[in-house]
């Protein structure tokens, strides 16, 4: 019976685990808009793409993949052994757990970016980055548009 329950334990965890992570990262896309920025207006400046490279952002890393890990590798290494070999095995089940946990929640949230520099019509030069979600080439015409917290983004 405690075997039956520590596994449908694991797997609640899992689940509200990847719900959480399926959640957490904010959209980096040019499209996407917070709920603060909807309704606010926002600095628009015109622009011709100069140079347009990919990079990687970076995923979150907010200790919920670190804490549900640790959690679920608790649980199972206290399935293992008995007296102090269980004790070891939970400690080491916790570290393991929270350390893939932490690397799954930053692989999960990672994206593909742009970095897109832009000259604008007033002869500044500006630099985004965004999710790549849509294409940009040297030449293209495009809106700069920054909110007031200085948030940018690139679209045509």
């Amino acid at each position: 019976m405690k075997r039956y329950a520590s596994l449908v334990l694991v797997i609640l965890t899992s689940v509200t685990t990847l719900s959480l992570l399926s959640g957490c990262p904010a959209s980096m896309s040019a499209s996407s808009y917070t709920r603060d920025q909807a309704r606010s207006a926002q600095d628009v400046q015109y622009g011709t793409v100069q140079s347009v490279r990919s990079v990687r952002i970076e995923g979150t890393k907010s200790g919920a993949g670190t804490l549900a890990g640790g959690a679920i590798g608790g649980l199972l290494g206290n399935e293992v052994g008995a007296g102090t070999g269980r004790t070891l095995a939970t400690i080491g089940g916790g570290i393991a757990g929270a350390v893939a946990g932490s690397a799954v929640e930053e692989g999960v949230t990672r994206q593909r970016g742009l970095e897109i520099t832009v000259q604008l019509d007033n002869g500044r030069t500006v630099a985004v980055t965004q999710a790549a979600d849509e294409s940009f080439a040297p030449g293209d015409r495009v809106r700069v548009l920054r909110d007031a917290r200085g948030t940018a983004r690139v679209v045509r």
